[in-house]
């Protein structure tokens, strides 16, 4: 194999596929780039889970394969002065990287020896702009689970019809769905994606117009972003019936301006201690409130400005899941809306545009 590319086009792409890279594996080439030199450059990552690929516009002058390992790789790459970066390797797989007055030798591994990257066989395919994706995997995968116990909900559903998709992303203590417009989507649809994918996603994705294409299999789904697409295995499993989970009707709806509150709990969140993780206490007033939080470290308070009459209902919150909440919401004016002090406590958008929902477990309060 021997081409010529440009430093920076190449750098991207090593970024890109790289994250699909295993960091430790007893198979070696997991732990490599595999690139594929043809009438262009295709570089893949795949750690049999996940596979990212991309391709980029070389010179080819002699077509092949190898696989490189992706740290190495990666970093040489980074550090390379701007220019034209030319690869060549012999038939031991031994690759020769030059560009300006830097020249590397390094061993590789035979392109045999990588594992093939999974197909989707396309049963259905979507089609959504990249700045709407983008924003919806933002302000809903802060609730993905981290814990590998319930595998499902380290994953976020998508439910797709009448051409809307819902983004579901759960983790025991709180939800968050965000909704917006497909193209393709009008019979009902759904599956889980796991969250390691849409973190790639949202990377990859940028701020414009550009569609994305969504290919959904019986075992995989694909993610098509320009040149690059990323290959996931579907997550299987009984998800959480939102519909049932989320409260419908509330007792109080007290509106807020998100960013003032935002500011208030996150004062007062200084004061949380992580060993005790004390709750933050809010008591909803009547056009004010009052949010507290004491610990070991010691004391703190401050007000917030609302319309509403909550009554002086009290309800304690996890201070982390609360501020996840508030930044995210996309919104500046929202309703926090209630029960008891002891039931899921709600936030909508104040314009009722039903494009994010986020419900969130209250904590006891000692008494």
């Amino acid at each position: 194999m021997k081409l010529t590319c440009e430093k920076y086009m190449l750098q991207t792409a090593v970024n890109t596929s790289s994250r699909a890279a295993a960091a430790k594996s007893p198979i070696a080439t997991l732990e490599g780039l595999l690139l594929e030199a043809g009438e262009n450059l295709r570089i893949s990552g795949y750690d049999l889970k996940k596979g990212i690929y991309t391709t980029i516009d070389a010179e080819v002058i002699e077509p092949g394969s190898v696989v490189l390992n992706a740290k190495l790789f990666g970093e040489m790459v980074r550090k390379l002065p701007d220019g034209i970066v030319s690869i060549d390797t012999d038939s031991t797989d031994m690759t020769y990287v030059k560009c300006g007055k830097s020249d590397f030798s390094f061993m590789g591994m035979s392109a045999e020896d990588y594992p093939e990257l999974p197909s989707v066989d396309g049963i259905r395919s979507y089609s959504i702009e990249q700045s709407t994706i983008k924003s919806m995997i933002n302000q809903s995968i802060f609730a993905v689970s981290d814990n590998d116990s319930r595998p499902v909900y380290t994953g976020s559903m998508f439910e797709i019809e009448n051409n809307v998709l819902t983004l579901i992303s759960v983790d025991g203590y709180r939800l968050a769905l965000r909704k917006e417009s497909i193209e393709g989507g009008e019979e009902h649809s759904e599956f889980i994606v796991p969250g390691t994918a849409l973190s790639d996603l949202e990377r990859i994705c940028t701020d414009s117009e550009d569609k994305i294409s969504i290919s959904v299999g019986s075992n995989h789904i694909s993610f098509s972003v320009g040149d690059t697409v990323i290959v996931t295995r579907r997550l299987e499993g009984d998800f959480l019936n939102y519909r049932k989970a989320v409260p419908t009707s509330f007792k109080y709806m007290i509106k807020v301006n998100r960013s003032e509150f935002l500011r208030v709990v996150d004062r007062v969140a200084l004061i949380v201690d992580e060993k005790t993780r004390s709750p933050i206490k809010l008591v909803f007033g009547d056009g004010i409130i009052d949010c507290m939080c004491n610990t070991p470290k010691g004391k703190a308070e401050d007000v917030c400005l609302c319309e509403g009459n909550g009554e002086e209902l009290q309800i304690g919150f996890n201070d982390r899941y609360l501020l996840d909440a508030l930044k995210a919401a996309p919104a500046e004016e929202i309703y926090i809306c209630l029960n008891t002090s002891s039931s899921p406590s709600v936030m909508l958008p104040a314009d009722e545009n039903e494009k994010f929902k986020y419900m969130i477990l209250p904590i006891r309060l000692r008494v």
